[in-house]
């Protein structure tokens, strides 16, 4: 609940009809993601070598429409395999974008990831920058690669050292420490030039083993194990290098930008590991076939959130949605859960029976909410909401986001909440309420305020910050005017409104003090400042 910088006097608590007209509401406050993939142009653009306005309006009405489903963040793929999606002089443009690796968009002052940060913001939807970090090529065609690319770029013997082939692509070494520095290169000048809300690495760490396919590195290995006997082990602190190399640049240079990993859904068995794996009797392990220890990276704080990729549905036997959900809860380390979704098999997954009921992602929204470790929720991928099967874009906006959330704040990002806005101004015409504010500088060291929230009570008095029925609505990223007009005020009634501040890791600041207006045939009348009332 937001801080009440005024002076309290409890004149009427009502805490004990709170839990029951809260049932069944979705949260105020959750985060709502979806990602956007753009290898293969699996989400966008929706192929090669559009031209530039084609590919600012496809993504625009990607985030329309899933602004109207009230999602709130986006997790963009900005590297792929290898390239990029954005303007630099060290990764070369994705063919995914241009249809060629490296060459630029006709428009030279068109750079994607500014659009599309820009697109977003101003849909009030964070945009993270996902990237892919390990996979080198999309294929094993490396004569067409830029000439920018390391596979080109370094002679053959460097070459052989930042790379291995295996299956249908090559990969960047991990074991490799140059490699290392230039990942998290490509990392520092995402952070420093891009005004990303968050760094995301998916669930490709180590490549997903193939039949017949051995990895090639023992000669790395035994040149220098570091003093590990178990190759297994060396290969995941060859991983854990990285992730704790991108966790300190990033918390160096921009520490609100949050960190989180994508993972696979299932860290490890329990037929491998009794004490710390789930029931499940999975193929595939992040732990020992990814080599990502998860956990580790939770426990140490290298990351802010794990979003594991559940994608099995509830009472699948060998992976249960409802079992993985709660073995991920009890394994956060204090940290953000967030559950990666799988939209992509409603209506389409032959080998399981339930996600052909239009029931199945409903069901695991309500598990995710009643779990208090889960804070939200991240679907695979835009264009499976997007063709709305078994009408589940439909369920979004009816059903399980009728209303906007908020994303859940992270109070250890920064040292400071944000300014108090202050109310100074009511007006409006016939059919509107306006407000104004200003944010005050009383407490040294408050953060510049990243948006802020209106928050209309009915009647006179302040109610419950928690119902999202409350939050009127958020203002764009950055916004320059600190104006806002109501116009679904209804003349003759009485209306309490309240401002929130939140800073770029959604910690919020204290509120203004509650005005307190009667809407009019003339406009808004202000009555008073309120003091005194908090349920």
């Amino acid at each position: 609940m937001p801080r009440l910088r005024f002076s309290v006097i409890l004149v009427s608590i009502f805490i004990f009809s709170l839990n029951a007209s809260l049932q069944g509401q979705p949260p105020a406050t959750e985060l709502r993601g979806t990602w956007i993939a753009t290898v293969a142009n699996i989400d966008w653009p929706s192929k090669p070598g559009l031209p530039v306005e084609r590919q600012k309006a496809e993504f625009d009405s990607l985030l329309d429409v899933l602004k109207a489903m009230n999602m709130n963040a986006v997790f963009v793929q900005v590297r792929p395999s290898g390239d990029a999606f954005y303007n630099s002089t060290t990764v070369p443009w994705s063919k995914f974008l241009t249809g060629e690796q490296g060459l630029p968009p006709a428009d030279s002052s068109y750079d994607p990831m500014h659009y599309m940060i820009k697109a977003a913001h101003d849909r009030r939807m964070e945009f993270h920058a996902w990237l892919n970090p390990y996979r080198a090529t999309w294929d094993l065609d490396t004569a067409s690669l830029s000439l920018i690319h390391p596979m080109r770029a370094l002679p053959p013997n460097l070459r052989n050292q930042w790379f291995f082939r295996y299956g249908r692509r090559y990969y960047f070494n991990p074991a490799n420490p140059f490699v290392r520095q230039h990942l998290v290169n490509v990392v520092r000048d995402i952070i420093v030039r891009y005004d990303v809300d968050g760094i995301h690495f998916d669930d490709y760490f180590y490549p997903y083993k193939e039949p017949g396919e051995n990895l090639n590195d023992y000669n790395d290995f035994a040149a220098n194990p570091r003093g590990f006997t178990n190759i297994e082990d060396w290969r995941r602190d060859n991983v854990n290098k990285l992730v704790q190399d991108v966790s300190q640049v990033i918390k160096k240079f921009k520490p609100y930008v949050r960190f989180g990993i994508g993972s696979f859904g299932v860290w490890r068995n329990s037929d491998r590991d009794p004490l710390n794996g789930s029931d499940t009797r999975s193929g595939i392990t992040s732990y020992d076939d990814l080599y990502a220890d998860i956990l580790l990276w939770l426990k140490n704080g290298w990351i802010d959130y794990v979003a594991p990729q559940i994608y099995w549905s509830v009472g699948y036997p060998p992976s249960d949605y409802q079992k993985l959900l709660n073995w991920w809860s009890r394994h956060t380390y204090g940290k953000h859960l967030y559950i990666g979704q799988a939209a992509y098999k409603v209506g389409s997954s032959p080998n399981d029976a339930n996600w052909n009921l239009p029931e199945e992602i409903s069901k695991q929204v309500t598990l995710n909410r009643a779990n208090a470790n889960v804070q939200g929720s991240i679907f695979f991928s835009a264009r499976s909401l997007m063709r709305n099967a078994l009408g589940v874009q439909d369920t979004f906006i009816n059903v399980l986001y009728p209303s906007p959330a908020l994303v859940p704040a992270m109070a250890g990002l920064l040292k400071s909440p944000p300014a108090t806005p202050q109310i100074c101004r009511v007006g409006g015409t016939p059919s509107s309420v306006k407000l104004a504010w200003h944010v005050c500088d009383i407490l040294t060291g408050d953060e510049a305020p990243h948006y802020f929230a209106i928050y209309r009570f009915d009647g006179e008095g302040v109610g419950n910050f928690k119902d999202p029925y409350n939050l009127l609505i958020t203002t764009p990223f950055y916004s320059e005017e600190f104006i806002y007009e109501d116009q679904t005020a209804q003349e003759g009634l009485y209306y309490t409104y309240v401002v929130i501040a939140y800073n770029r890791a959604n910690v919020e600041s204290y509120s203004s003090e509650p005005i307190f207006v009667k809407k009019t045939k003339k406009g808004a009348k202000k009555k008073k400042k309120l003091f005194g009332y908090l349920f």
